[in-house]
């Protein structure tokens, strides 16, 4: 053989061999650049730092050609108005919880949590096992988004309150931060409910603006101060049993990716949603600790709240059930799922659970 017909055959091998290397499927898959928007402060880096995990995870899977932005609380939008602007395509997605658009619909409130509802893990299976994530996009596509979860809290504490609470009497007129449906409820309750977003509380607090507040829990509500204003630290959120964040994605842009890059989405998602679980629970023991230390008031609602909370939830919700024909839609199989949820826990779940942290240190 020629040289001339050697070096042409060795063109035709590295040729092969960098096809090789690079799927044709890989090669043909478009570079594309988004802007996520959070509603959370960069500080905060169990809720804000999932939607960064989120993103890393979609450039990992996509080899780099899939390239999303996180934009901290107000860098382009304020924190109460980002789903409005991933509905007109101003961002393509923001990572924020479902419940801060209750005004919108109060259905919105079952995409985070509902109060005396379910627990993380139950509302995990329910959106992922029990049709949620499918019952929520039928409420969001009017909304022009598609949602997914991306994160839970986890159960939250009840908040920080400049006196002492010990009955229902004593929440009667009191100016409260609290989010989503629970407002409603709280104003059943005599309180007047403040949705402000988290990076107010503070200084609102501060200034006497609010009577209390409650955020998510002792990680992230050590690293915001809460305790200089407000001393007596009560729990649990019987609003929010285990709240969860979710990805919204513009609608039209979401139907225009390719199906591989809707796969690495998904799959991100649900990998900030374990982390964002994980990274509270490894951290909210410790911090929980130092703001005791500090000279945090840790104090448990009594069962009076809790009872007056409960009735006040019900007739809330059968009071929209029985208006909002979205909010019903989602109500009753939520319901039924629920309670079935509740009879698998009380066994196993709770029998353990109850046992062990009888025994905690022995």
């Amino acid at each position: 053989m020629d040289r001339r017909a050697l070096i042409s055959t060795a063109g035709l091998a590295a040729a092969a061999a960098t096809a090789m290397a690079s799927p044709a499927i890989a090669q043909s898959q478009p570079t594309i650049r988004w802007r996520l928007q959070s509603s959370f402060p960069k500080s905060l880096d169990a809720i804000y730092g999932a939607g960064e995990v989120f993103a890393r995870a979609v450039a990992e899977l996509t080899d780099g050609r899939f390239q999303i932005q996180v934009f901290a609380a107000g860098e382009i939008i304020p924190p109460l108005q980002v789903l409005d602007s991933v509905s007109i395509s101003t961002v393509e997605a923001c990572h924020t919880s479902s419940f801060f658009f209750v005004g919108k619909n109060e259905a919105f409130t079952f995409g985070t949590a509902v109060p005396y509802g379910l627990n993380t893990r139950q509302q995990n299976a329910w959106m992922y096992q029990g049709g949620g994530i499918e019952l929520m996009n039928n409420l969001y596509r009017k909304s022009n988004v598609y949602g997914l979860p991306c994160g839970n809290t986890g159960a939250q504490m009840g908040g920080w309150f400049r006196k002492e609470i010990n009955t229902p009497d004593d929440l009667k007129g009191l100016k409260f931060r609290i989010a989503g449906l629970a407002g409603q409820v709280m104003l059943k309750l005599g309180v007047v409910p403040q949705q402000i977003a988290g990076g107010d509380i503070y200084p609102a607090l501060e200034r006497g603006t609010i009577d209390g507040a409650e955020w998510i829990g002792p990680y992230d509500d050590e690293k915001l101060g809460f305790a200089k204003v407000a001393p007596y630290y009560y729990y649990p959120a019987f609003w929010e049993g285990g709240a969860m964040i979710h990805l919204f994605v513009n609608l039209d842009r979401w139907n225009e990716l390719p199906p591989s890059y809707k796969a690495a989405i998904r799959a991100a998602s649900a990998e900030a949603n374990h982390y964002m679980v994980a990274r509270y629970d490894a951290q909210n023991p410790a911090a929980l600790k130092r703001l005791v230390a500090g000279g945090a008031q840790l104090k448990a609602f009594s069962r009076e709240i809790l009872d007056a909370g409960h009735t006040a939830t019900q007739q809330v919700l059968d009071e929209i059930a029985s208006r909002n024909p979205d909010f019903n839609a989602i109500y009753e199989p939520w319901k039924a799922f629920r309670d079935d949820a509740r009879l698998w826990f009380r066994v196993a779940e709770y029998g353990f659970d109850y046992y062990t942290l009888s025994r905690t240190g022995r």
